[in-house]
């Protein structure tokens, strides 16, 4: 089971959880409701947390109090009110039930929560890529530093950083690379022919590749040291210009 198929399981599980408890709190058969919910609650703000935080004070406020109500009643009742046996004065609400209120409280936290599977495959990749793009700025850290003490080696680092990246933008366009093992050109060409890198982009991929070659290849020629700082800027613009 891959980390979206697991994560998807248990928050479909928690909603599942969710309408269990509240249709069972609606037909008046749910006897330790406060217990029950309070540990979907705490499951479920972990999730809406990780999820979606721009919903999160949306999620919490239909059970919180807030701290500046000034009046309880249709609008302002809270899963919190319930819990702690507070109602509002019968001589205004004669007609108000709190377990209505409340049901519908919780009904719209299960709605929320059931919206999360929609964000599941964005959150990960937008953490995905965050993580990747983290890995290449410490590699041209490290580039830059092993350039001190051996230009070739420098130079093969990041050669290795560009087949990478470049292979990462042909899959998410749905490019198919021939080669099981692509060079930076098997890779170049085919993202030019598709429009997704221009012609000056593709040059300067082209010449970084050179660079590369020398690095990793001649072996009668010896790369220069502007050549392997040109090389480790043009990996650090590659990565943070073409996606």
């Amino acid at each position: 089971m891959t980390k979206r198929e697991q994560i998807r399981k248990e928050l479909n599980d928690l909603y599942k959880e969710g309408v269990e408890l509240a249709q069972a709190f609606q037909k008046k058969e749910e006897n330790q409701f406060q217990y029950d919910y309070q540990n979907w609650y705490t499951k479920s703000l972990r999730v809406v947390a990780s999820l979606a935080s721009d919903r999160l004070p949306e999620f919490r406020s239909y059970y919180e109090i807030d701290p500046k109500r000034k009046s309880l009643g249709y609008g302002t009742y809270v899963i919190q009110d319930y819990i702690k046996g507070v109602a509002p004065a019968g001589f205004h609400y004669q007609d108000f039930d709190t377990r209505k209120q409340t049901l519908q409280c919780f009904f719209n936290q299960i709605t929320i929560l059931n919206s999360l599977n929609e964000r599941i495959d964005s959150v990960l990749s937008d953490i995905e890529g965050e993580l990747y793009a983290e890995l290449q700025d410490s590699e041209i850290v490290v580039a830059r530093q092993l350039a001190k003490v051996n230009l070739r080696a420098a130079g093969a680092l990041m050669g290795v950083v560009i087949e990478g990246h470049l292979q990462k933008v042909a899959a998410s366009h749905g490019v198919k690379i021939a080669k099981k093992h692509p060079t930076i050109a098997d890779l170049n060409d085919p993202l030019r022919a598709a429009n997704i890198i221009d012609l000056p982009g593709w040059r300067k991929i082209a010449y970084l590749g050179d660079i590369r070659n020398i690095c990793s290849h001649k072996k009668d020629v010896e790369p220069t040291k502007e050549q392997v700082e040109e090389l480790i800027q043009g990996v650090d613009w590659l990565t943070k210009n073409v996606f």
